[in-house]
């Protein structure tokens, strides 16, 4: 804390800490721009060469495996940030990454494919963390905090697509081995970033301690939870379901690749004015974001539901646009749920929760391989379609819940 420092050191601190946060939101974009092991995974496993050629239910089960390392990788993401402090936890977190990244481009056989998938959704997402307690130490306003969280998202969008278009390219000239050694070069650059730009945790602190059982007596974070894991099962499917469909259509890396640029052109034009119009420029965000989160649902709902009918190159680029209003109501909603939610001590574990979910949402591919295979694109679209409805439905007892919270959860109990 700062009640010990001269009155005069508070504005730099404050500014040093809001320079640390942008840097982290930029290192967060060069990450996932980088993050060719995690966007690629489907394709090389499913149609990669050197004998990784397995087939499109191969490649659902290694996203099925990745996320299963996924959604474990959150719940240690989130609770190292709280206990170890932002700088530790991410930099051991980058770096088990880099090694996961190498292990990928040695990997051939299946079995070894799924347990190196399981390592990558292991360090997936886990800068998230992070990077959100960050935010909530350096910003004091709602609307500020708000604001910050969904520049991270967009920089994270804008990162992922930026990783489909040059992926595409390095990978048709240069093989997918080549794009992973690059990705953990990227985590290892983001390692030192964090280093650098980080403070080491106090060696003491009056927070109080908070477990996971503490954090999920919250019910706002429960039914949050349930409508973050639906609307992901529609977003994520920008890089899982898309390359499924398009491998069934015989269309390359290449075409991936185009979709997500399109993606990448809808994030930059779409988010600056939406983020105007959800969150303004004042000290309180300027809507409820419950209303926000359920009209996200059903643009996610709404994007990936045309994409499953695609089977053209321009088709599947206009669906990656669709979800793109989607992906901004949803990470302004969010942003704005973290931002006043979390209890001083637990914004790691909250923001792992949220991420969690994310991670939740990634376990479907496998499914939606079986789906497309035994019912054909009409019942992968009904399923996804059916997700989105139930993530809308869900925001009403999630508003329920928010008017009956009148102060914050007693986590330090």
């Amino acid at each position: 804390m700062a009640t010990h420092a001269p009155a005069t050191t508070a504005v730099p601190i404050e500014r040093t800490a809001r320079s640390a946060v942008r840097v982290l939101i930029i290192g967060s974009l060069l990450v996932k721009a980088g993050g060719f092991s995690w966007d690629f995974l489907a394709y090389y496993v499913g149609d990669g060469t050197n004998g990784t050629g397995h087939g499109t239910t191969a490649a659902g089960a290694a996203l099925t495996a990745f996320g299963i390392g996924w959604c474990l990788g959150q719940a240690s993401a989130g609770a190292l940030t709280d206990r170890l402090g932002q700088r530790t936890a991410l930099v051991a977190l980058m770096i088990l990454s880099a090694a996961a990244c190498l292990a990928l481009a040695v990997a051939t056989s299946l079995p070894a494919l799924l347990a190196v998938a399981v390592c990558l959704g292991l360090t997936m997402e886990a800068h998230r963390p992070a990077v959100s307690a960050a935010i909530n130490e350096a910003i004091p306003t709602e609307a500020g905090r708000t604001r910050a969280q969904t520049w991270t998202y967009f920089a994270s969008n804008v990162g992922i697509a930026v990783c489909g278009g040059a992926g595409g390219y390095l990978a048709h000239h240069h093989g997918y081995r080549t794009l992973f050694v690059v990705n953990a070069v990227v985590c290892l650059a983001f390692a030192l970033i964090a280093r650098r730009t980080l403070a080491p945790k106090p060696p003491t602190t009056d927070a109080p301690r908070v477990t996971y059982r503490q954090v999920w007596g919250d019910p706002t974070l429960r039914w949050i939870t349930l409508v973050a894991v639906c609307s992901m099962v529609c977003a994520w499917g920008l890089v899982s379901v898309l390359p499924l469909l398009m491998t069934s259509d015989g269309l390359p890396a290449t075409s991936f690749g185009v979709a997500m640029v399109a993606n990448t052109v809808a994030v930059l034009a779409l988010t600056p004015p939406l983020m105007r119009l959800l969150v303004g420029r004042g000290d309180t965000v300027r809507f409820p974001f419950v209303p926000v989160l359920a009209i996200g649902s059903a643009f996610l709902g709404l994007g990936i539901t045309i994409a499953a009918f695609q089977h053209t190159v321009l088709g599947y680029a206009i669906a990656a646009a669709v979800l793109v209003p989607g992906e901004v109501f949803y990470s302004v909603a969010v942003g704005a749920y973290i931002s006043t939610a979390a209890p001083p001590g637990a914004t790691g574990r909250y923001q792992a929760v949220i991420s969690g979910a994310t991670a939740l949402a990634s376990l479907p591919p496998l499914g939606i391989a079986l789906a497309l295979e035994a019912g054909g694109r009409p019942l992968v679209a009904a399923l996804l379609a059916a997700s989105a409805a139930l993530a809308v439905v869900a925001c009403l007892p999630l508003a329920r819940s928010l008017r009956a919270r009148t102060t914050r959860p007693d986590t330090g109990s």
